[in-house]
């Protein structure tokens, strides 16, 4: 069944979000490729060797994971366990891929931070319709990064614009005091006597006094 010519605005939405596929079955591998590959979904990559699952996670970092659980050398539980140990990612569902339906594995899983299961053999409606969930919600994560970033920095421009205008007025408010007080001072000759205008108003006085003594 073709999802994507059902809904296709919402699978254009998705086509170019990452998807890792990690089997160590060949045959599910395939089976998983085509059915995404038949819904648009061809951002893909698939490894056999679980042992190349954290190195391939870093440098391909995808969207959403499609992990099984019993494979040699590395499980999916270890797999996962690592992948959790890393908080800084925000979210990354992680569908579990298993034949083994008992309790017991499921709450292990969910446990180690599964986020889904798709029990095989996989039916195809079922898969594409929690891959897409899944890829939406992580969209909308996503999206709310970006905008909580983007509304971060523009706190951060306009702190620093702040900061930059209250420097500049404490500087205006320093200048403007030094000002007033070079006006209030009065100026002082080099040679210790009075200021000018002292001496122009001592002036007259001496002429009248000296008129006085003549007669």
């Amino acid at each position: 069944m073709n999802l994507s010519a059902e809904l296709p605005g919402v699978f254009a939405q998705l086509a170019k979000m990452k998807i890792l596929v990690i089997d160590d079955e060949p045959a599910n591998v395939a089976l998983l490729e085509a059915m995404l590959a038949y819904n648009g979904l061809t951002a893909v990559k698939s490894i056999l060797d679980s042992r190349l699952a954290v190195k391939t996670i870093a440098d391909f970092e995808p969207d959403l994971i499609l992990l099984d659980l019993m494979m040699p050398y590395v499980d999916g539980f270890a797999v996962l366990e690592t992948l959790r140990s890393d908080q800084s990612e925000l979210f990354l569902p992680v569908v579990i891929l298993t034949a083994d339906s008992n309790d017991e594995s499921k709450i292990r899983a969910l446990r180690a931070g599964a986020t889904d299961f798709l029990l095989k053999p996989f039916d195809q409606i079922e898969v594409m319709l929690r891959i897409k969930n899944l890829l939406e919600t992580r969209r909308v994560h996503l999206m709310l990064d970006n905008q909580r970033a983007a509304y971060e920095d523009a706190v951060c421009a306009r702190t620093a614009e702040l900061r930059e205008a209250l420097a500049d007025l404490e500087k205006a408010k320093d200048d403007l005091a030094a000002a007033q007080t070079d006006l209030s001072s009065p100026p002082v000759r080099s040679n210790g006597g009075p200021p000018p205008h002292q001496e122009l108003a001592r002036q007259p006085t001496r002429r009248i006094r000296r008129s006085r003594t003549r007669h």
